[in-house]
């Protein structure tokens, strides 16, 4: 396995809207696996494949506390959303970046999973929240993009002053 270099914003490659998967192989197999080894690397509890700029919607998630029940969503859609949580987030591709969100408190979505077995589960909490989270990647979106602007301008400057420093 391989651990994947994960893109940061501001980058623009985050903003790509990811293409349905159309087939299940080994090599979709061997992407979910090093998408699994990079989150737990990270660490995180969610990553989705557009953050290793891999615009194909595949989502890995794993949000016990053991890291040991990871979920791996291939197509994922949101079938309904039910009440509003508010939750501190962050993201690997913002890192050191944690935020209040509003989202559904209560969702139902569908998946592929790993062996292209279509499935539907409900969520709550924050798993719930994950996979909001992981779905807006696919979509384009982050996080901060629930953030006024002027906390986004904050905190892309902060992350590209950290960059600066990094590369110095």
């Amino acid at each position: 396995m391989t651990i994947l270099d994960i893109l940061h914003y501001p980058d623009p490659r985050l903003r790509n809207k990811a293409s349905e998967v159309q087939q299940i192989d080994d090599d979709l197999s061997q992407l979910l696996d090093d998408m699994l080894e990079t989150m737990y690397a990270a660490p995180g509890i969610g990553l989705a494949a557009v953050q290793v700029n891999v615009a194909q919607r595949i989502v890995v998630i794993d949000v016990s506390e053991e890291k040991d029940q990871p979920l791996c969503l291939i197509n994922p859609r949101i079938l309904e959303l039910n009440g509003v949580e508010e939750m501190d987030e962050g993201c690997l591709s913002v890192p050191g970046i944690y935020e209040t969100v509003k989202r559904a408190d209560n969702i139902r979505f569908s998946a592929l999973d790993r062996h292209g077995q279509a499935f539907e589960m409900a969520a709550d909490g924050l798993l719930a929240v994950c996979v909001q989270h992981e779905i807006d990647h696919l979509d384009g979106k982050l996080f901060v993009d629930y953030l006024s602007g002027l906390k986004r301008r904050r905190i892309r400057k902060k992350l590209q002053k950290e960059l600066r420093s990094s590369a110095a």
